[in-house]
């Protein structure tokens, strides 16, 4: 399975670190690809990292304004010319999504991917990966969405929240034998 992961690029502690690098390690040594955003610095890395450790393929897509930060050693780097591109060449290389801790830009893939969804255009399973509460918030809105008729779907069919990375590769593992 080709798993994308959208995360952050930021140098982060072990509250977001260790969690990374166990899902990482499933992604490897489930026989899967890791397909993201080409990064070779921060959160980024760590998962590249733990991934390849473990045995795992790695499908890095970067964009030229971040290609001096790119993985050297990927299985395969594609470079893009914009963001836009970019993130339509993750969701088409992929068989499931999984969004980690992040920042603007994770929060911006992590809406276009839902909202993608939403509207029929992709059927791939999505989770967000809830580290440490990180998504608590974003969840409660969610919910509230859904409670106020903003959602033209019910919410366990549009994302997964799971608390930690066993339970995500359970999901991705269980959509991928209903598939």
């Amino acid at each position: 399975m080709n798993i994308c992961v959208f995360l952050s690029a930021a140098e982060l502690d072990e509250t977001y670190t260790a969690p990374a690098r166990e899902f990482a390690r499933l992604i490897g040594e489930g026989g899967h690809s890791l397909v993201w955003g080409g990064s070779d610095v921060g959160l980024m890395k760590v998962v590249a990292d733990g991934v390849q450790e473990a045995g795992g393929r790695l499908v890095g897509i970067s964009v030229e304004f971040l290609a001096d930060k790119a993985r050297v050693g990927a299985d395969e780097m594609v470079i893009t010319k914009d963001l836009a591109e970019r993130k339509a060449l993750l969701l088409a290389r992929s068989d499931a999504i999984v969004i980690m801790v992040g920042g603007t830009g994770t929060l911006d893939e992590a809406t276009e991917i839902l909202e993608l969804k939403k509207h029929g255009l992709h059927t791939k399973p999505v989770v967000l990966l809830n580290t440490a509460g990180f998504y608590d918030g974003l969840k409660q809105q969610f919910q509230r969405m859904e409670k106020e008729g903003f959602l033209p779907l019910p919410l366990t069919e549009l994302v997964f929240f799971a608390e930690d990375g066993v339970g995500a590769m359970a999901y991705l593992e269980e959509a991928r034998g209903a598939a």
